[in-house]
């Protein structure tokens, strides 16, 4: 467990027991969870040991071995969730993790968040439909799922993604919304708009 300090250290220890009981058995609602802060990094590890790259990959297995070494002398959480995406070979591979962070005893609803992300084995629509497989095995007031657009995406990945999220949501598939992240100072906000004001 993360040690708690500065002024989150100086708020709890003016509370008393009681109400630090209060706390921690009061429900949670996680509006801003993404997938890769979510996956434990004993499954990233074993996903990237199962990643078989084409020899066409060698520098990205490269990338991968180096992450592996960093990871397993690290052990802590990921500042980023680029680098499981180069473990994300194809859906199952997805379905595996998701389910891991779902099921916090204290979280009472969970709106998962991520970039549609495409690989040569798997469409964005694959990646979000396996997604949805997973958040939609609990009820719809417990999980849904948030498209994220990345701000560095090009106007074509940004249509593809906004069309997707309407796409399944009007086939009642449980996506609640449409997220921008990314860096504030990159990419184009016009092309964001454009498809979202349409």
């Amino acid at each position: 467990m993360l040690e708690i300090a500065g002024p989150a250290a100086t708020a709890l220890a003016s509370l008393c027991p009681d109400d630090i009981i209060f706390l921690r058995t009061l429900p949670k609602a996680e509006l801003h969870a993404h997938l890769n802060g979510s996956i434990p990094v004993d499954t990233i590890l074993e996903l990237a040991r199962q990643y078989s790259p084409s020899s066409a990959q060698t520098i990205e297995n490269e990338t991968v071995a180096d992450t592996i070494d960093k990871l397993n002398d690290l052990r802590v959480d990921l500042d980023s969730g680029s680098s499981y995406d180069r473990y994300s070979g194809g859906p199952p591979v997805v379905l595996e993790p998701t389910g891991d962070g779902a099921e916090s005893p204290q979280c009472a609803y969970l709106e998962l968040r991520t970039t549609p992300r495409t690989t040569t084995l798997m469409t964005r629509e694959t990646y979000l439909l396996a997604v949805l497989d997973e958040i939609e095995i609990y009820p719809a007031t417990k999980a849904a799922l948030v498209v994220s657009i990345d701000r560095r995406m090009g106007d074509l990945d940004i249509e593809e993604c906004v069309n997707l999220a309407i796409e399944l949501k009007n086939r009642g598939r449980r996506v609640v919304g449409i997220d921008l992240c990314g860096d504030p100072r990159s990419g184009n906000m016009e092309l964001f708009t454009k498809h979202v004001l349409d």
